[in-house]
C-alpha cells in the first residue's frame, strides 16, 4: 500500500514478438503474459494473412496489454526498435504533431499507434528492447509461437 492507502497497481511483465514471411505477407504475433505477484504465465498467439512484420510486433503489445487488468504497471519485452522507441520516445511527439513524422510525413501503422496510445493512457508502461534471437527464454518461446501463427495463414 502506497502512503494515501491506496492499492498498489498490479505488475506484469509482457513479453512479445512478431514474425512475418514476406514484408507484406503472412505474419504471426505472440505474447507471453506474467503475472509477477504469482509468477503465473499466459501465452496467445495469432495472425494475419497479410501484414506486415512491423504490424504483428505491434498487435503482439497491443494484445498483450488489453488482457490486463485495468490500471497495471507492465514491463513490456520486446525485440523490435521501433516498438521500443515508440513507446518510450517517439509517440509523444508524433501526437504534439498531429501524429506526423518529421517533414509532415504521416505516421505508418497509425491505428495500430493510436490503440497502443489509448492503453498507455489506462497503464503504466515501461518498454525494454532485448536482443532477439540471443537465447532469452520468452524472446525465443515467443518468436516460436509468432511463426507458427504466421504459419497457418500461409
Amino acid at each position: 500500500m502506497s502512503d494515501n492507502g491506496a492499492t498498489t497497481k498490479p505488475r506484469f511483465e509482457l513479453y512479445t514478438d512478431g514474425a512475418c514471411s514476406g514484408n507484406p505477407g503472412p505474419g504471426g504475433w505472440a505474447y507471453i503474459l506474467r503475472d509477477v505477484a504469482c509468477d503465473e504465465e499466459v501465452e496467445m498467439a495469432d495472425g494475419a494473412a497479410r501484414t506486415t512484420n512491423n504490424q504483428m510486433e505491434l498487435t503482439a503489445v497491443i494484445r498483450g496489454l488489453e488482457a490486463l487488468p485495468d490500471a497495471s504497471r507492465v514491463d513490456v519485452y520486446s525485440d523490435s526498435q521501433y516498438v521500443v522507441y515508440g513507446l518510450q520516445t517517439w509517440m509523444d511527439g508524433w501526437k504534439k504533431k498531429g501524429w506526423k513524422r518529421g517533414k509532415n510525413s504521416p505516421v505508418k501503422n497509425l491505428e495500430l499507434w493510436k490503440r497502443l496510445d489509448e492503453l498507455r493512457q489506462v497503464h503504466e508502461i515501461n518498454a525494454i528492447w532485448i536482443r532477439g534471437h540471443n537465447e532469452h527464454p520468452e524472446n525465443e518461446r515467443c518468436d516460436v509461437l509468432a511463426v507458427a501463427a504466421a504459419e497457418q495463414y500461409q
